[in-house]
C-alpha cells in the first residue's frame, strides 16, 4: 500500500507510522512523487487501510494491487538507474553490453573485448559456467574464466558480466565480477535469487523460457525483497510454436514493463533469434520500442565458436550496428555515445584535480530542451547548472562558476543559433563536444483543459516558428515569449488559469505537474537541434572527429576559394560552412568552418599552416 502523508506531518507522527509498518515485518521505502511525501509498504501490519488512514499526519491511503510490489512503479514512480562503475542503465544514453557467449581463451577473449570496446560497448560479456542442454557441450572455464574477465576491466576498462548458475560460486562472483547475470533457465531458481539479493551486486535478471510478464517480475521482487534494488530486466525472446527462429522476442514486452515497473530493461535480441542475420534488425527495433541498451554476442571468429557461434556477429556487423543504433536512439529521445567511458574517465580526472562535482551550465528550467542535452551528454556525472541566457553561459564558466557549457548552435529547421557563434567568437573557449537532439514539441496545459479554452501560449521564440502550421489554426491565440519552453510551462503552472498554454517538451510537463494537450505540433518531425559543450579547458575524452574553426580574409577576389582550396586539395570533408557579420565592420564577414579530423593532429598539422598563411584572423573553435 502507499500511505500519502499529510504536509503539515511532524517527524513524530511519521516514526510512529514506520514503527507500526517495521514491527509488523513489512518492507518500508519512502518517496517523493511531485512534491508529496509517500510511505510504500509491502503489507498492512495485519491492520486494515482504516486504520492507517485515521493516523495522524495521514493524507490517504492508495492499495497496491500487484502481487509485485517493490519492482512497482506505483511503489516507485521514478525510473531506477542502475550504476555499474561509470555506466549508467536505465538513464539517458543508451547502453550496449557485447561479447562472446563463453569465455574460450585469454588472447580470444582479449581481441573481442578491444573491438567491442573501439565500437561502443560499454559493458563487456562473458560466460565462465555455461549451463547446456547438452551435458556433453562445452561447460565454461570457470574460476579461470572469471579471471580472463577480470583482466579484461583491468586493461581495457570495461566493467563485466557474466552469468551464475548456483549459490555455491557467489563468493568467486564477488571477487571477479561487476554484474550478476541470472540465466533464463534460473529465472526461478528462489534459493538463487534470494542469495543474489542479499550479496547487493547489479543484477542482470534474463525472462524464463515460457515465463509470463508477472512471473518475471515476481522474480525481481525476490532480488528486490533481499534489499538489492539494482536489478536490470533482460528479455532474451520466449518459447512458442514457431521454428524459424531460437526463441521468439518479446517486443511488446518492452512498453508493458516500462508501464509496470520502474527496473530498466535491455534486450538480447542474439539468444532471441539464434540466427547471425536476424540480430541486427531485431536490435533496432527494441531500442525504436523503448529498450534502455542491448546485449549483443559477437565473436571474431564464429564459426570456430565453443558456444553459440551462430547467433555471434563478426566485429564489423556489431560496429555497422552500433551506427545503426547511433542514428535511431535520437529519434526515441536517447543517445548512443560512442566516446562514453572516455568521457567518463576524462571527467573523473577533472573532479579529482579540483576535488568538487563539476558542473554544466544550461539555458532554462529543469525539463527544458536544453536540460535534456546536458544530462544525454553528461549522464548523472555532472551536475546541471540553470541559467537564464547564453551569455550567462559564457559568463559562468569564464568566471569558473561552471566547468561545462551546454548551448545549442543550430536547427534543422530554424537555422543557427547566431548568438552563439558570436559568443564562441568572443570568448576563449574551447568546443570539447557536441550532440543532437530530436526536438519534439507538444502543446502543454493544465490537466483537462479544453483547446477551445486556451487564450495564451508561452515558448521561446524559435519554438513559434518551428511550430508554425500548428500555430496558423490558432490566430487568436496571443504568443508569448520566455527564455526557454521549460519556463513557459513553469508560467502556466504558476498562473494557474485554463487559458494558459505552453509549447515544450514532456519532461518539463512532467516536472511540473502538467499534461500534453497534442503530441508532435512541430511543423516537420524532422526536427533536430545541435548542441556544442563548452570547456574552458580541453577535455582528454579520446579520439577527436571534428573540428570547428572561425576565420577571416582578405577583401580580394577568390580570397575565400583559396583558402576552401586548402581543405579539397589535402582530402579533408567540410560538413558547415557558414558567414557571420564581424561586429564594427559594414560588409565584412567571418567564415565558421566545421570539418571531419582533428585540425589540432600532427597529420592535420600542414592544413592548419596553409590556413594561416591565407587568411587575416584565424582561431580554433576546438576539436571534439
Amino acid at each position: 500500500m502507499l500511505i500519502v502523508l499529510a504536509q503539515d506531518i511532524t517527524q513524530e507522527q511519521k516514526n510512529n507510522i514506520l514503527n507500526i509498518l517495521r514491527q509488523g515485518r513489512c518492507i518500508v521505502r519512502e518517496i517523493t512523487d511531485a512534491g508529496q511525501t509517500i510511505i510504500g509498504s509491502t503489507g498492512t501490519a495485519g491492520q486494515k487501510p482504516e486504520f492507517f488512514e485515521k493516523l495522524p499526519g495521514v493524507e490517504r491511503v492508495v492499495p497496491v494491487k500487484t502481487a509485485f510490489k517493490l519492482v512497482s512503479r506505483q511503489l516507485h514512480p521514478e525510473d531506477t538507474r542502475v550504476q555499474i562503475g561509470d555506466v549508467e542503465v536505465g538513464g539517458e544514453r543508451i547502453v550496449v553490453i557485447a561479447g562472446p557467449c563463453a569465455i574460450e581463451s585469454r588472447e580470444q577473449t582479449m581481441a573481442i573485448a578491444r573491438e567491442v570496446k573501439r565500437y561502443g560497448a560499454v559493458l563487456f560479456r562473458g560466460g565462465a559456467f555455461k549451463p547446456r542442454t547438452s551435458p556433453y557441450s562445452f561447460q565454461g572455464l570457470g574460476e579461470e574464466g572469471l579471471k580472463i574477465l577480470a583482466e579484461v576491466r583491468e586493461a581495457l576498462g570495461l566493467r563485466v558480466v557474466t552469468e551464475i548458475t548456483t549459490p555455491a560460486q557467489a563468493d568467486l562472483v564477488m571477487k571477479y565480477v561487476d554484474v550478476v547475470q541470472i540465466g533464463a533457465r534460473n529465472m526461478q531458481n528462489f534459493d538463487l535469487l534470494k542469495c543474489i539479493g542479499r550479496l547487493g551486486k547489479p543484477v542482470l535478471l534474463k525472462r524464463g523460457l515460457s515465463a509470463t510478464i508477472e512471473e518475471w517480475l515476481m522474480s525481481a521482487e525476490y532480488i528486490l525483497s533481499e534489499g538489492n534494488e539494482n536489478v536490470i530486466l533482460c528479455e532474451r525472446g520466449i518459447r512458442t510454436f514457431e521454428p524459424y527462429t531460437r526463441n521468439t522476442l518479446d517486443l511488446s514486452a518492452i512498453p508493458v514493463i516500462k508501464n509496470l515497473t520502474h527496473l530498466p530493461v535491455i534486450i538480447d535480441p542474439s539468444h532471441a533469434t539464434g540466427m547471425r542475420e536476424k540480430v541486427s534488425p531485431m536490435a533496432r527495433a527494441a531500442i525504436a520500442a523503448g529498450a534502455d541498451g542491448l546485449m549483443i554476442e559477437v565473436h571474431n571468429d564464429p564459426d570456430r565458436a565453443m558456444s553459440d557461434g551462430a547467433q555471434s556477429l563478426y566485429p564489423e556487423q556489431f560496429s555497422q550496428l552500433m551506427r545503426d543504433i547511433y542514428v535511431i536512439s535520437p529519434v526515441v529521445g536517447k543517445q548512443l555515445d560512442f566516446g562514453y567511458l572516455d568521457k567518463a574517465k576524462a571527467v573523473h580526472h577533472l573532479k579529482k584535480a579540483r576535488g568538487d562535482v563539476q558542473k554544466a551550465a544550461f539555458l532554462g528550467e529543469i525539463g527544458s530542451n536544453s536540460h535534456k542535452a546536458c544530462t544525454q551528454y553528461f549522464g548523472s556525472q555532472v551536475s546541471p547548472l540553470p541559467m537564464i541566457s547564453f551569455k550567462e553561459i559564457f559568463e559562468s564558466v569564464n568566471s569558473g562558476k561552471a566547468d561545462f557549457g551546454v548551448v545549442p548552435i543550430e536547427n534543422s529547421l530554424a537555422g543557427s543559433v547566431h548568438e552563439n557563434y558570436d559568443l564562441l567568437l568572443e570568448y576563449d573557449f574551447r568546443i570539447i563536444g557536441e550532440i543532437t537532439l530530436r526536438i519534439k514539441h507538444n502543446l502543454i496545459g493544465h490537466p483537462g483543459t479544453k483547446i477551445e479554452e486556451i487564450k495564451r501560449v508561452h515558448s521561446h521564440p524559435q519554438v513559434f516558428r518551428q511550430c508554425q502550421q500548428f500555430l496558423a489554426r490558432y490566430p487568436h491565440w496571443e504568443h508569448v515569449f520566455v527564455t526557454d519552453t521549460a519556463r513557459g510551462v513553469k508560467q502556466i503552472h504558476e498562473s494557474g488559469s485554463n487559458a494558459d498554454a505552453a509549447l515544450a517538451g514532456k519532461d518539463a510537463a512532467d516536472v511540473y505537474g502538467m499534461e500534453v494537450l497534442e503530441e508532435g505540433v512541430e511543423t516537420n518531425p524532422r526536427n533536430f537541434t545541435r548542441f556544442v559543450i563548452i570547456s574552458a579547458n580541453s577535455l582528454s575524452n579520446g579520439q577527436k572527429k571534428k573540428s570547428s574553426l572561425v576565420y577571416s580574409t582578405g577583401n580580394q577576389p577568390g580570397a575565400l576559394f583559396e583558402t576552401l582550396k586548402i581543405f579539397a586539395d589535402n582530402g579533408v570533408n567540410l560538413v558547415k560552412l557558414e558567414s557571420r557579420p564581424i561586429h564594427g565592420k559594414p560588409w565584412e564577414y567571418m567564415f565558421y568552418i566545421d570539418m571531419e579530423g582533428d585540425i589540432d593532429s600532427e597529420a592535420l598539422a600542414p592544413v592548419l599552416k596553409q590556413l594561416k598563411g591565407k587568411t587575416d584572423f584565424l582561431k580554433v573553435l576546438g576539436s571534439y
